[in-house]
């Protein structure tokens, strides 16, 4: 790696801080049926960007952060297709909106299981990551995502 692995980790999460930030935009966008060309572009650059690099940290095996960044890819692969090459036509619609909110809810998911691994505050309520307030963490993000989703396909309309 030509970087070395703090300035590479500290690019990382600036780009998927980026993508988190610009993921909110656009979701306010869906829900409000407004496109924002240039923030969508901006959320699903870096989205696929910080899923990539992801894959350059040093592992050993398949780990669960693996699994999420080939969901999120594939998950984005198919939002760039909905929302560029078939131009959000007909069902690609809703597509798009399902795909790229829950792209943004992966994108939040590993934010909120590194704040709970870096922040002493939040190490110490869930060490292991398996105790209630980690889970409960989870859980709200999750449901709060799952109606955002459904109401951003019911506004997202022409």
């Amino acid at each position: 790696m030509m970087l070395g692995l703090t300035t590479f980790t500290q690019v990382h999460v600036v780009i998927s801080l980026i993508a988190i930030v610009s993921g909110f935009v656009v979701a306010f966008g869906l829900l409000t049926a407004k496109r924002f060309d240039r923030w969508t572009a901006l959320f699903l650059a870096t989205t696929v960007a910080t899923s990539v690099t992801g894959f350059f940290f040093p592992f050993h095996g398949v780990t669960p952060a693996i699994g999420v960044g080939i969901i999120s890819l594939v998950l984005l692969a198919i939002a760039i297709f909905a929302r560029y090459g078939r131009k959000l036509a007909g069902a690609w619609r809703w597509i798009y909106v399902v795909t790229a909110m829950t792209a943004l809810y992966l994108n939040v998911f590993v934010l909120i299981v590194q704040l709970f691994q870096k922040l002493p505050a939040l190490k110490a309520l869930a060490p292991t990551q398996s105790e209630p307030p980690f889970l409960v963490a989870q859980l709200v993000a999750l449901v709060l995502f799952v109606v955002l989703t459904i109401f951003a396909v019911i506004k997202f309309r022409p």
